[in-house]
This record gives C-alpha cells, sequence and structure tokens, in this order.
C-alpha cells in the first residue's frame, strides 16, 4: 500500500512529462520498424492512468490542500457572505496555494526519484521508494506526535525507534503516516478556524446588542453586520494575512 501511494505522488507530480516521454515513444515505434526507439510497455500507460485516477484524492490526503480549503471555508462562513467566494474560487485559490508550499518536497522528488528514473540508472520500485522519502519529511514535519500515536496504537505497530531521531519515524509506512498527517491537518485546520471566527463573531454581537436597545428586533442583525464585516477585513487587508498566515503555518 506505502508502494502504490509513493507511485501515486510520483504519477501526479509528473505525469505531463511522462505522458510526452511515452507518446514520443509510440510515434518513434509506428513510424518505422528499424528498432530506433524504446518499444513502449503497456503496463507502464496502465499504471500511469490508474494513478491520474487518483490524482484528486492524492492532493488531498499528502499536501497542503486539506488545511487551505478548510480554513478558507470557515472564513467564508465567518463573514457570512453565503456563496461568495464561489467555491471554485476557493478550491483554485487551495490548489495553487499548495503548488506554491510543496513546490520544494515535488522539486525532491524530481531530482530524487523521477529523473534518474527518466534516464533509467534506477527501477521503478526505486524510484516509488525515493519518492516516499520528501513526501515522508513533509508530512512528518506537519504530524502531532499524538496522532501518529493514536494510529500506531490502532494499528498495533511497534513505535519509531527514537534514539536515531527523526529518522526513526521516516522508517514508518504511509499506511500509517498519512492519515495521522490527515487528522493533524483537520485538527489545526479547526482552530485556525476558531480564532478566524472571533473576530466577526464580536461584530455580530455588538450589532444585536445595538438593535435590541434600540428596539429593532425585527431587523435581521446579520443584514446589518455584513457590511461592517466586509469593510473590517477589507481594511486590515484581511486576505494577504489570512493567506501569509497559512502559508507560514507550514514548516
Amino acid at each position: 500500500m506505502g508502494k502504490i501511494l509513493a507511485g501515486a505522488v510520483f504519477a501526479l507530480t509528473w505525469a505531463g512529462s511522462a505522458m510526452t516521454a511515452y507518446a514520443t515513444d509510440v510515434s518513434v515505434t509506428l513510424q518505422g520498424s528499424s528498432g530506433a526507439g524504446k518499444p513502449m510497455d503497456m503496463l507502464d500507460i496502465m499504471f500511469l492512468f490508474l494513478f491520474l485516477a487518483v490524482v484528486p484524492s492524492l492532493i488531498i490526503m499528502m499536501t497542503s490542500f486539506t488545511r487551505i480549503v478548510i480554513v478558507l471555508s470557515f472564513l467564508r462562513n465567518a463573514l457570512g457572505t453565503q456563496q461568495s467566494p464561489p467555491n471554485q474560487i476557493l478550491v483554485g485559490l487551495a490548489l495553487f496555494l499548495t503548488l506554491f508550499i510543496m513546490a520544494p518536497v515535488f522539486t525532491s522528488v524530481n531530482v530524487q526519484a523521477y529523473q534518474p528514473y527518466k534516464s533509467g540508472t534506477i527501477t521503478r520500485e526505486e524510484a516509488f521508494d525515493r519518492a516516499q522519502e520528501p513526501m515522508k519529511e513533509f508530512m512528518l514535519k506537519q504530524t502531532e506526535k499524538k496522532s501518529l500515536d493514536l494510529f500506531l496504537s490502532i494499528s498495533k505497530t511497534d513505535p519509531p525507534d527514537t534514539s536515531k531521531g527523526p529518522e526513526g519515524y521516516m522508517e514508518l509506512g504511509l499506511t500509517t503516516i498519512v492519515p495521522s498527517f490527515i487528522l493533524s491537518e483537520l485538527n489545526k485546520a479547526f482552530t485556525m478556524g476558531f480564532l478566524i471566527f472571533i473576530p466577526f463573531l464580536i461584530i455580530d454581537l455588538v450589532v444585536s446588542s445595538t438593535l435590541m436597545s434600540m428596539g429593532m428586533v425585527m431587523l435581521p442583525p446579520t443584514m446589518i453586520a455584513l457590511p461592517f464585516k466586509i469593510m473590517m477585513f477589507v481594511l486590515v487587508d484581511g486576505w494577504s494575512l489570512v493567506i501569509k498566515t497559512l502559508v507560514q503555518s507550514f514548516r
């Protein structure tokens, strides 16, 4: 299972260049029978398309996408703007922020695994093993120890050798690291969402108290509070603060 996940990451990062390479091989093979060109391996093609099918799940499970999109959703709910920004905008912003944050990790996988595999110096299995290392390192840096201990206890897996330092945790499989990472991301995202809600909640309370003291009990407080919340958010440059906090929250 660990090699399947690593292989999917491998395909996620460089599917485009791999498809180009395979397309070149196919054209050379079909154009002539002189033996020039590398024969196309149908198993490799099937393997590539299989992993392309699970790319959306990988983006959610093994990258910073989960925390970002949840925090942005909390922000929209705190503002009370219903469907503005729309889901497509929030998901697109989360996706490009994920690419920005994960760029060093993808570069490491490219240098350590994909390029040697493309040049033929290592096998597919070795490339998958090498591709796991940068992903594991990223996820372990974001994973809370209590979440990792929870899944170690559930799976009845022996705890890593802490005498080796962080290297001891690198020996764990992706089947343990990935769910621990997701649980930690959910905890952090909800914590950030709670902190985002506080200033907007204060505005709602002030507006509700003011309307009640003026006897306007039939006027919806959310209708009056919404312009004030939007004005405050714009004046403090809220989008920049949220994006900066999200990016810097990944160690």
